[in-house]
């Protein structure tokens, strides 16, 4: 997919000559971007247009490198035609929610990313599969574990990609922090703790209400310390534990948790400590405690401005460090992969089945929080059981 003509580096990017600006001791700079050309690029259309898609997705597809935005499917007409106006979409390729299907006939668009509430995330999958269309589907995947399952299978069904949206697994920093847990960079873990809170507005906002969000705290933000830290070990929780709260009166958690509290226990030994809530000054922070030193994220989670930390013994000093990888849009990462996968016919690292095992955990610590007594889980074997292909390796952290 690079240019015509131009000389291909052993990637398959375009290899332009440029001379070496740094010396080795040096950062280096991240290379020319391969991009694809305009017509070769994977056409996507966006179901829903909430914040995150106008706020975050939308703008992305400015920086994309494989995908572009060719379609909008939204229940307001008027929000629509605004946002084709901004990013020149054809008004033909605009749909409502009833005309959805009619996407089958539409050859400008390959596949829709869902962005809904998540109680409609598989209506609009399976309805997506049925249309002949790939798809990608914001986190939480589903609100219970049929519908997961009944998107994975109708998506299989159908021959079409299926890819749940967990930015954190692409972006540089988190995938760095996995090497070191990976490659017992620093020793085994033992402990690793997560945080991940905010304070709600709107009470009337879907996100408070159960038949909308299936949960509170720990589908919407909970969920990042569950899948982050599921992707760092590999491994899949064998019991965890669990504690909800939620403030007596206050409107906005009449329906879902307020607050969470839950432990995963991991069969090579690793117990994890999380707490997600939705009523107390923004917190998304994680560290992973290893034999020989500690490592983490503080910020973490969120889309931009995140900061990897690290500490460990230096003789008789403590070495704290603050490595510094550039930022990248998170996703950007994830509309490239996509294309990726759709261009290579390769299976995307988080595919359905990813989804799928986090609602299973999810749906464990609501019964764990209900009986207020640890639950068991189904042995899993081997690593990475629930992923598709795996990303291009990192060269490792250099101290």
């Amino acid at each position: 997919m690079s240019a015509v003509g131009l000389p291909k580096t052993k990637e398959g990017g375009v290899d332009f000559g440029l001379d070496k600006l740094a010396a080795d001791s040096e950062r280096q700079t991240a290379g020319v971007p391969d991009l694809w050309p305009p017509d070769k690029r994977v056409k996507f259309a966006l179901v829903g247009l909430g914040h995150l898609t106008l706020e975050e997705i939308l703008p992305a597809f400015a920086q994309s490198k494989k995908a572009k935005l060719t379609g909008l499917v939204s229940g307001s007409p008027d929000k629509a035609r605004a946002v084709a106006e901004q990013y020149g979409i054809k008004a033909a390729n605009i749909y409502d929610y009833k005309n959805y299907d009619a996407i089958k006939d539409n050859p400008d668009i390959d596949v829709v990313y869902i962005v809904l509430p998540n109680s409609m995330h598989c209506e609009f999958t399976v309805r997506a599969a049925a249309a002949d269309k790939h798809v990608l589907c914001e986190k939480p995947m589903a609100t219970n574990v049929a519908d997961c399952q009944k998107m994975i299978d109708s998506c299989k069904a159908a021959s079409k990609k299926l890819m749940i949206a967990y930015r954190i697994q692409y972006e540089p920093n988190n995938r760095l922090i996995q090497k070191l847990v990976r490659d017992q960079t620093f020793g085994k873990v033992k402990i690793i703790e997560a945080s991940n809170g905010q304070n709600q507005g709107d009470v009337n906002q879907w996100r408070h209400k159960r038949a909308l969000a299936g949960g509170g705290a720990m589908p919407d933000i909970g969920i990042y310390c569950l899948n982050t830290i599921r992707s760092m070990l590999g491994e899949e929780p064998s019991e965890v534990f669990a504690t909800t709260y939620s403030t007596p009166g206050d409107p906005r958690f009449s329906e879902v948790e307020e607050s969470i509290v839950f432990q995963l226990r991991f069969p090579g030994g690793v117990i994890a400590h999380c707490s997600s809530g939705y009523g107390y000054h923004e917190l998304r922070q994680y560290r992973f405690m290893a034999e020989k030193a500690w490592f983490g994220m503080e910020p973490a989670f969120a889309y931009s401005g995140l900061q990897m930390q690290l500490s460990l013994p230096q003789g008789s000093r403590e070495i704290f460090a603050v490595p510094k990888i550039d930022a990248v849009n998170q996703f950007v990462l994830e509309l490239d992969h996509m294309a990726e996968c759709i261009a290579y016919d390769k299976k995307p690292l988080t595919p359905g089945e990813e989804g799928l095992q986090d609602q299973k955990i999810i749906e464990a610590l609501y019964a764990s929080a209900s009986e207020h007594k640890p639950v068991a889980l189904l042995p899993v074997a081997g690593l990475d059981s629930t992923r598709g292909d795996a990303l291009p390796p990192l060269a490792p952290l250099k101290l």
